[in-house]
Protein backbone atom coordinates (compact mmCIF):
# COMPACT_ATOMS: atom_id res chain seq x y z
CA UNK A 1 0.00 0.00 0.00
CA UNK A 2 2.68 2.53 0.72
CA UNK A 3 4.12 1.71 -2.75
CA UNK A 4 0.78 2.33 -4.31
CA UNK A 5 0.29 5.58 -2.42
CA UNK A 6 3.86 7.54 -3.22
CA UNK A 7 3.20 6.85 -7.42
CA UNK A 8 -0.34 8.48 -7.00
CA UNK A 9 1.02 11.99 -5.79
CA UNK A 10 3.34 13.08 -8.99
CA UNK A 11 0.04 11.61 -10.87
CA UNK A 12 -2.10 13.75 -8.62
CA UNK A 13 -0.06 16.83 -8.70
CA UNK A 14 0.14 16.98 -12.42
CA UNK A 15 -3.62 16.61 -12.61
CA UNK A 16 -4.12 19.65 -10.53
CA UNK A 17 -1.41 21.86 -12.30
CA UNK A 18 -2.64 21.24 -15.24
CA UNK A 19 -5.43 23.66 -15.90
CA UNK A 20 -3.52 26.29 -13.73
CA UNK A 21 -0.67 25.90 -16.84
CA UNK A 22 -3.74 26.08 -19.72
CA UNK A 23 -4.99 29.02 -18.13
CA UNK A 24 -1.12 31.04 -18.23
CA UNK A 25 -0.48 30.01 -21.49
CA UNK A 26 -3.58 31.20 -23.02
CA UNK A 27 -4.01 34.15 -20.97
CA UNK A 28 0.01 34.82 -22.61
CA UNK A 29 -1.25 34.01 -26.20
CA UNK A 30 -3.31 36.86 -27.42
CA UNK A 31 -5.42 36.53 -31.04
CA UNK A 32 -4.07 38.37 -33.61
CA UNK A 33 -7.65 40.54 -34.09
CA UNK A 34 -7.49 40.49 -30.06
CA UNK A 35 -4.29 43.16 -30.48
CA UNK A 36 -4.46 46.99 -30.78
CA UNK A 37 -3.20 47.95 -34.62
CA UNK A 38 -0.09 49.67 -34.36
CA UNK A 39 -0.57 53.74 -34.79
CA UNK A 40 1.04 55.27 -37.41
CA UNK A 41 1.23 52.75 -40.01
CA UNK A 42 2.00 53.93 -43.45
CA UNK A 43 -0.05 53.34 -46.06
CA UNK A 44 1.57 50.80 -49.27
CA UNK A 45 -1.08 53.36 -51.72
CA UNK A 46 1.65 56.53 -53.69
CA UNK A 47 -0.32 59.54 -53.85
CA UNK A 48 -0.26 60.53 -57.77
CA UNK A 49 0.88 63.73 -58.22
CA UNK A 50 -1.49 66.34 -59.13
CA UNK A 51 -1.37 67.36 -63.61
CA UNK A 52 0.68 70.69 -64.14
CA UNK A 53 -1.58 73.35 -65.08
CA UNK A 54 -1.95 74.24 -68.56
CA UNK A 55 0.05 77.43 -69.12
CA UNK A 56 -1.62 80.60 -70.21
CA UNK A 57 -2.43 81.43 -73.85
CA UNK A 58 -1.79 85.40 -74.35
CA UNK A 59 -2.36 87.22 -78.00
CA UNK A 60 -0.94 90.71 -79.04
CA UNK A 61 2.61 92.23 -78.16
CA UNK A 62 1.21 94.01 -75.37
CA UNK A 63 2.99 91.71 -72.28
CA UNK A 64 6.23 90.68 -74.10
CA UNK A 65 9.59 92.06 -72.88
CA UNK A 66 11.68 94.47 -75.39
CA UNK A 67 13.81 92.32 -76.09
CA UNK A 68 11.36 89.56 -77.32
CA UNK A 69 9.79 92.37 -79.35
CA UNK A 70 12.89 93.13 -81.00
CA UNK A 71 13.88 89.90 -82.15
CA UNK A 72 10.35 89.14 -83.16
CA UNK A 73 10.47 92.21 -85.26
CA UNK A 74 13.92 91.18 -86.74
CA UNK A 75 11.72 87.87 -88.04
CA UNK A 76 8.92 89.54 -89.13
CA UNK A 77 10.69 92.02 -91.24
CA UNK A 78 12.14 88.71 -93.33
CA UNK A 79 8.70 87.42 -93.72
CA UNK A 80 7.38 91.44 -94.94
CA UNK A 81 10.56 91.46 -97.60
CA UNK A 82 9.64 87.52 -99.03
CA UNK A 83 13.46 86.86 -98.91
CA UNK A 84 14.74 84.23 -96.74
CA UNK A 85 18.17 85.71 -97.50
CA UNK A 86 17.25 88.44 -95.30
CA UNK A 87 16.12 85.95 -91.84
CA UNK A 88 20.12 85.40 -91.73
CA UNK A 89 20.39 89.06 -89.91
CA UNK A 90 18.05 87.74 -86.92
CA UNK A 91 20.13 84.76 -87.00
CA UNK A 92 23.45 86.26 -86.33
CA UNK A 93 21.77 88.17 -83.58
CA UNK A 94 22.40 84.70 -81.02
CA UNK A 95 26.22 83.79 -80.56
CA UNK A 96 24.68 80.39 -79.53
CA UNK A 97 22.76 79.56 -82.43
CA UNK A 98 18.64 78.70 -82.95
CA UNK A 99 17.79 74.74 -82.53
CA UNK A 100 16.44 73.38 -85.81
CA UNK A 101 15.91 71.17 -84.76
CA UNK A 102 18.43 68.81 -86.96
CA UNK A 103 22.17 67.53 -85.79
CA UNK A 104 24.20 70.24 -87.40
CA UNK A 105 23.16 72.93 -90.06
CA UNK A 106 26.13 74.68 -91.44
CA UNK A 107 24.26 77.60 -93.58
CA UNK A 108 20.61 78.05 -91.97
CA UNK A 109 19.25 79.63 -95.17
CA UNK A 110 20.49 77.15 -97.86
CA UNK A 111 18.69 74.71 -95.14
CA UNK A 112 15.46 76.34 -95.13
CA UNK A 113 15.25 76.40 -98.75
CA UNK A 114 15.82 73.42 -98.98
CA UNK A 115 12.66 72.30 -96.31
CA UNK A 116 10.71 74.80 -98.27
CA UNK A 117 7.70 73.78 -100.39
CA UNK A 118 8.37 76.13 -102.89
CA UNK A 119 12.26 75.91 -103.22
CA UNK A 120 12.79 79.42 -102.02
CA UNK A 121 12.10 79.35 -98.61
CA UNK A 122 9.04 81.55 -98.93
CA UNK A 123 6.92 78.72 -97.18
CA UNK A 124 9.51 79.19 -94.32
CA UNK A 125 8.47 82.91 -93.85
CA UNK A 126 5.02 81.89 -94.02
CA UNK A 127 5.09 79.64 -91.63
CA UNK A 128 6.82 82.18 -89.20
CA UNK A 129 3.82 84.81 -90.07
CA UNK A 130 1.18 82.21 -89.11
CA UNK A 131 2.85 81.56 -86.23
CA UNK A 132 3.90 84.21 -84.76
CA UNK A 133 0.33 85.62 -85.61
CA UNK A 134 -1.22 83.17 -83.52
CA UNK A 135 -1.19 83.05 -79.52
CA UNK A 136 1.80 82.05 -77.10
CA UNK A 137 2.68 80.84 -74.11
CA UNK A 138 5.22 81.61 -71.31
CA UNK A 139 7.38 78.75 -70.05
CA UNK A 140 10.23 78.87 -67.16
CA UNK A 141 13.78 78.87 -68.07
CA UNK A 142 14.87 78.59 -65.00
CA UNK A 143 14.55 78.73 -60.97
CA UNK A 144 13.86 82.88 -61.59
CA UNK A 145 10.47 83.15 -63.01
CA UNK A 146 10.06 86.91 -62.91
CA UNK A 147 13.56 87.11 -64.99
CA UNK A 148 14.02 83.51 -67.08
CA UNK A 149 11.03 82.83 -69.46
CA UNK A 150 10.73 81.36 -72.64
CA UNK A 151 7.81 82.69 -75.09
CA UNK A 152 6.84 80.27 -77.74
CA UNK A 153 4.55 80.48 -80.50
CA UNK A 154 1.60 79.16 -81.08
CA UNK A 155 0.25 77.71 -77.89
CA UNK A 156 -0.82 74.61 -79.32
CA UNK A 157 2.83 73.16 -79.03
CA UNK A 158 2.32 73.39 -75.30
CA UNK A 159 -0.96 72.79 -74.80
CA UNK A 160 -2.97 69.60 -74.83
CA UNK A 161 -5.14 69.66 -78.32
CA UNK A 162 -8.05 67.75 -76.81
CA UNK A 163 -8.54 70.88 -74.03
CA UNK A 164 -9.09 73.03 -77.03
CA UNK A 165 -12.18 75.33 -77.15
CA UNK A 166 -14.21 75.33 -80.34
CA UNK A 167 -12.80 79.09 -81.15
CA UNK A 168 -8.95 77.82 -80.23
CA UNK A 169 -9.82 74.73 -83.21
CA UNK A 170 -10.46 77.55 -85.83
CA UNK A 171 -7.37 78.70 -85.01
CA UNK A 172 -5.55 75.76 -85.46
CA UNK A 173 -6.88 74.92 -88.86
CA UNK A 174 -5.70 78.59 -89.80
CA UNK A 175 -2.50 76.94 -89.62
CA UNK A 176 -2.77 73.35 -90.51
CA UNK A 177 -5.17 71.59 -92.91
CA UNK A 178 -8.40 68.97 -91.02
CA UNK A 179 -6.26 66.42 -92.26
CA UNK A 180 -2.96 66.99 -90.52
CA UNK A 181 -5.12 68.28 -87.25
CA UNK A 182 -6.69 64.87 -87.43
CA UNK A 183 -3.02 63.58 -87.49
CA UNK A 184 -1.70 65.45 -84.67
CA UNK A 185 -4.80 64.19 -82.60
CA UNK A 186 -4.42 60.67 -83.56
CA UNK A 187 -0.33 61.29 -82.52
CA UNK A 188 -1.38 63.08 -79.52
CA UNK A 189 0.50 66.18 -80.09
CA UNK A 190 1.20 68.91 -81.90
CA UNK A 191 3.81 68.92 -85.33
CA UNK A 192 4.02 71.77 -86.91
CA UNK A 193 6.47 74.83 -87.33
CA UNK A 194 7.01 75.88 -83.83
CA UNK A 195 9.15 78.98 -82.55
CA UNK A 196 10.88 80.31 -78.75
CA UNK A 197 12.34 83.80 -78.08
CA UNK A 198 13.74 84.08 -74.52
CA UNK A 199 12.91 86.61 -72.60
CA UNK A 200 15.97 88.35 -72.84
CA UNK A 201 15.72 88.38 -76.83
CA UNK A 202 17.90 85.17 -77.42
CA UNK A 203 16.08 83.30 -80.36
CA UNK A 204 16.36 79.92 -78.62
CA UNK A 205 14.37 77.56 -81.89
CA UNK A 206 12.49 77.07 -84.69
CA UNK A 207 11.73 73.69 -85.76
CA UNK A 208 9.38 71.68 -86.92
CA UNK A 209 7.81 69.34 -84.52
CA UNK A 210 8.44 65.51 -85.25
Amino acid sequence: MRQCGRTALPFVAVFLLAPFCLVHCLGSASPAWSQPAKSGARSTKKQQPAAAPAPQVRYGTDGLPGPVLEMREAILSAVRSGRIEDLRHAWEFNELKPDLGVPSVGDPVAYWKQVSGDGEGREILAALAEILDAGYVTLPLGPDLENNRVYVWPYFAEVPLGALTPPQEVELLRLVPPAAVKAMREAGKYTFWRIAIGADGTWHSFRREP
